[in-house]
């Protein structure tokens, strides 16, 4: 059984494929099952994604939600969401962390959510859920100030061999998305060929990045087993051994989902 974690449940163009029901959509969770998915982490960006992700959460044995505040709204602040915290079904804190690509907010707008969120992190005792995209050295300069949570997993993980072993040497985990099937993301498949077993996540950031051969497509959690089965043969394992491997993988990084 194959576990995405990360995914969007909330997003609105989940609305036309199937019956809605508190940001999930039955037909789209229904599906995902189908394709022997078993676990689910719907992750908030700001405090309104993330209460739907909650309550998506409570409505569903199978999902699980985290609270954070994404770098694009690093303007609302950290205080937005922090009353979401200890509601029940929350495994983690994020998607928290920077995003230099748009700047959608400032950076040191972004600088400073991102260290309030390690924090909150360490003050919970959750995992971190990051997302950097062009700011990997400030990312590791705001993590070696905080000190990284014991569980850090850096989302849809982008970048090549260096920054990888730069995640490892603080003991996160990486998680690949549908990006690691890309023809152009060498990188990304050097990054999974060098990151052992123990440290591997699988997801699918849906309805984002839909992984080949479904380019183009809105994205959704059933493909995390064919992101599964591109990493299963860079790593020359049976894609079984990978489903199981990396959903035990995400109940290490994740402890509340085997709660």
């Amino acid at each position: 059984m194959w576990t995405d974690t990360h995914c969007h449940l909330d997003d609105e163009r989940y609305r036309g494929e199937g019956p809605r029901d508190l940001g999930g959509t039955l037909g789209v969770l229904e599906s995902a099952r189908q394709s022997q998915v078993s676990r689910f982490i719907t992750v908030g960006c700001d405090a309104a994604s993330s209460q739907v992700a909650i309550e998506c959460a409570r409505a569903h044995d199978d999902v699980w939600a985290s609270v954070g505040l994404h770098p694009h709204d690093a303007v609302h602040g950290v205080d937005t969401i922090v009353g979401l915290i200890a509601s029940p079904r929350v495994v983690a804190i994020g998607e928290a962390g920077l995003d230099y690509y748009y700047e959608h907010s400032h950076r040191t707008d972004q600088r400073e959510a991102f260290a309030a969120q390690i924090q909150l992190a360490h003050q919970h005792d959750l995992p971190l859920i990051i997302h950097t995209r062009d700011a990997w050295d400030d990312t590791f300069d705001v993590l070696l100030a905080e000190g990284a949570p014991k569980q850090t997993i850096f989302h849809c993980f982008t970048g090549g061999p260096n920054e990888a072993r730069r995640c490892l040497d603080i003991g996160a985990f990486l998680s690949f998305s549908g990006i690691v099937t890309f023809k152009t993301a060498l990188d990304v498949v050097e990054a999974a060929l060098l990151c052992p077993l123990e440290r591997i996540l699988l997801e699918t950031d849906s309805p984002y990045l839909a992984p080949v051969p479904h380019r183009g497509r809105t994205n959704q959690p059933a493909n995390v087993a064919v992101v599964g089965t591109r990493v299963a043969d860079i790593k020359n394992i049976d894609p079984h051994e990978m489903a199981r491997i990396t959903t035990e993988n995400a109940c290490i990084a994740f402890p509340l989902l085997t709660s």
